[in-house]
């Protein structure tokens, strides 16, 4: 009795958990209200100063480990490696991702441009391919922004004796953290970014205007940095030369402009815009990736000179205290403990909040693709699940890593370089189908330079592209799996048919609809009439019973799904068919079943013929293709769609 009792309580909170777990259906989605949404659903969001901050979270929290990047990579050579950097930046990767913001202005980036150029299952495994390196661009981001987070703890002088074997628990802490904000709701985090951004932007302006204080001020610096850069390098071709080969080494300091693309949605946009032309949002967002990349580049310049030339080498070295915190080291050294800890704060904080904004682009990335291809569950369009699902991913990458910010540069890197890499391609595509020459030969030279910063990393660090092609692999497998499991599903978004269909079938539900599944070859008088006479014969049906013939073209078999819309044809004078469309055959024939009981009330018959052929090579054809064993399959998505069999269309072969 107990048990009984309890049951609908338990019942009950399932049913609530359910529902909470599934109610951000819309939270990352209010942006996207779709392609018949009117003038006023389109440019709702916040000014791009505000979205700014948020995507600013991401790029600007890499001053914290940046300028310890390009020290040790570059060593003296740092700043001029960085002058190289803000020169690719604002001559390359800013005039691509301004193109990018125009041509996809709904937050998919430079992967929706590329599927359009490809279709069929090349397109998709091309698409899966970026999005594995896209999530392994922003999940890197979350557990290197942490991991970075938790180094600033550990080694801030008041911390270090207490917290020195921490680092690992501390960053998974970190990581679960951003997950709770997420699970909780995301409203709110805009807001938080701008008080974060400012407050970090101001101290750093502190920290570099007492550091190029100090070197003003201490005249040897300069003059014993100069003298180690010419005994090192000696003529400026040289410096030029290492500068350009150690170059992908910093290529962390780009890493902001696919997630300024991703957040674009929440960009406000003219009161006239409409999501097909959102002009206003795309005039946001080149405003918003222009000032992202002028500020970044001028405190990436001042700051690689002041470390440089005022924290001695030893102290970048793995271990070393200005290890991943370069500016930290400056603040707690020329401002005194006090403020070194505000900055501190500041820091973890922003880079904790990096995360957030990894988070939004993975949750606006994500269900774009995979449930539209049927590669994801159903409740991959929910934010909540694929919050926990991130969360974990993130857990595990932080354990197979250690936490450690130098291990994971490298992955950070590759995910970072090939994004930008196929953005370069394609606003080249684009340009040059536009014939727009200039600027078709500019990006094709922003293509090369970036491509040979990709390649150069992958050599340079192969665990980068290594740890990419787990993602891919990973992201590959589940999205194949989870179409499996989906294969029977109806996949028709709705049934639509013209007046002649609705006549015919109309007119048969008078008697027993009675449908005759046809694969169209010739469509001659003579195929029409020889399939009649064998389903007569096969079912032993007499000669005066009335059918309608179906025939269903496959068109792109990749696609999973798709509006069903049905044209009535009379052909040869005789033989009344309804002609469609479809990614599969079986799925687009039990859908049509289905709409046409539920429109009159009868059950409709159908009969097929046996398709010759290994029953396993059948149904890979119809898994890859959308063909393959018709029948039996037709069968098994009506049974799946329709429990009850007293309601189920009936299906006949012979």
């Amino acid at each position: 009795m107990a048990a009984s009792a309890g049951s609908p309580p338990r019942a009950a909170a399932r049913h609530r958990l359910r529902a909470w777990m599934l109610e951000g259906l819309a939270d990352m989605a209010k942006h996207h209200p779709g392609p018949h949404a009117g003038p006023q659903s389109a440019h709702r969001g916040q000014r791009w100063w505000r979205v700014m901050c948020l995507t600013g979270v991401d790029y600007f929290s890499t001053l914290g480990y940046q300028p310890g990047i390009a020290a040790l990579a570059a060593g003296v050579l740092s700043p001029v490696a960085t002058l190289v950097l803000v020169l690719v930046t604002l001559a390359g990767a800013l005039p691509v991702y301004r193109r990018v913001a125009r041509e996809s202005p709904h937050g998919q980036g430079s992967i929706a441009m590329l599927e359009r150029l490809l279709s069929f299952w090349q397109g998709k495994l091309f698409v899966l391919t970026l999005l594995g390196f896209a999530a392994t661009d922003f999940l890197i981001t979350i557990t290197l922004s942490a991991a970075d987070a938790a180094t600033h703890l550990v080694e801030n002088p008041h911390l270090t004796s207490a917290l020195q074997n921490g680092r690992l628990v501390i960053t998974l802490i970190l990581v679960a953290l951003l997950g709770a904000v997420f699970l909780k709701g995301f409203l709110e985090a805009i807001g938080v970014a701008i008080v974060l951004v400012g407050l970090y932007l101001g101290l750093n302006v502190v920290v570099v205007v007492a550091g190029v204080w100090h070197v003003a001020t201490a005249a040897h610096v300069v003059t014993d940095w100069s003298h180690a850069l010419t005994t090192e390098h000696g003529s400026v071709l040289a410096m030029v030369g290492v500068a350009l080969l150690v170059f992908p080494k910093l290529a962390l300091g780009l890493s902001g402009f696919e997630t300024g693309v991703a957040v674009m949605p929440h960009i406000e946009g003219d009161p006239d815009d409409t999501e097909e032309r959102p002009t206003g949002r795309i005039r946001g967002a080149k405003k918003l990736l222009t000032t992202a990349a002028v500020i970044m580049s001028v405190f990436l310049i001042i700051t690689s000179f002041i470390t440089t030339l005022l924290i001695p080498a030893d102290a970048f070295r793995p271990g070393g205290p200005a290890n991943g915190r370069a500016l930290a080291y400056l603040a707690h050294e020329y401002l005194g403990s006090v403020f070194g800890t505000v900055y501190d704060i500041s820091t973890i904080a922003i880079l904790w909040f990096a995360g957030a904004s990894a988070m939004a682009g993975l949750l606006n990335l994500m269900p774009q693709y995979l449930p539209r291809y049927g590669m994801a569950p159903h409740w991959a369009r929910a934010v909540r699940p694929m919050v926990l699902v991130f969360t974990l991913v993130a857990f595990l990458v932080t354990w197979l890593f250690d936490a450690d910010v130098d291990a994971q540069g490298g992955a950070y890197a590759t995910g970072v370089l090939v994004l930008i890499s196929s953005a370069a391609i394609a606003v080249t595509i684009t340009a040059r189908r536009a014939r727009e020459r200039g600027w078709t030969i500019g990006f094709a030279v922003i293509s090369v330079v970036f491509l040979y910063t990709t390649v150069a990393n992958v050599v340079e660090r192969p665990d980068g592209v290594k740890i990419g092609a787990c993602f891919i692999a990973g992201i590959i497998l589940l999205s194949f799996l989870s179409r499996l499991a989906r294969a029977f599903e109806l996949r028709v978004t709705s049934v639509v048919l013209d007046e002649k269909a609705e006549r015919f079938v109309r007119d048969a539900a008078h008697r027993k609809i009675r449908f005759i599944a046809n694969e169209p070859d010739a469509r001659d008088l003579s195929e029409y009439r020889d399939k009649l006479q064998q389903i007569r014969t096969d079912n032993d049906l007499p000669v005066d019973d009335d059918f309608i013939f179906v025939e269903v073209t496959v068109g792109d078999p990749s696609e999973f799904e798709s509006e069903l819309r049905v044209r009535g044809e009379v052909m040869h004078g005789r033989f009344r068919v309804l002609a469609l469309d479809s990614s599969t055959i079986s799925n687009a024939l039990a859908a049509l079943l289905l709409h046409v009981r539920d429109a009159t009330g009868a059950r409709p018959h159908i009969y097929f013929e046996w398709t010759e052929g290994n029953p396993f090579a059948q149904f890979l054809r119809f898994f890859l293709f959308g063909q393959g064993e018709v029948a039996p399959v037709t069968r098994e998505v009506l049974r799946e769609a329709e429990p009850d069999r007293d309601r189920r269309p009936r299906v006949h072969v012979g």
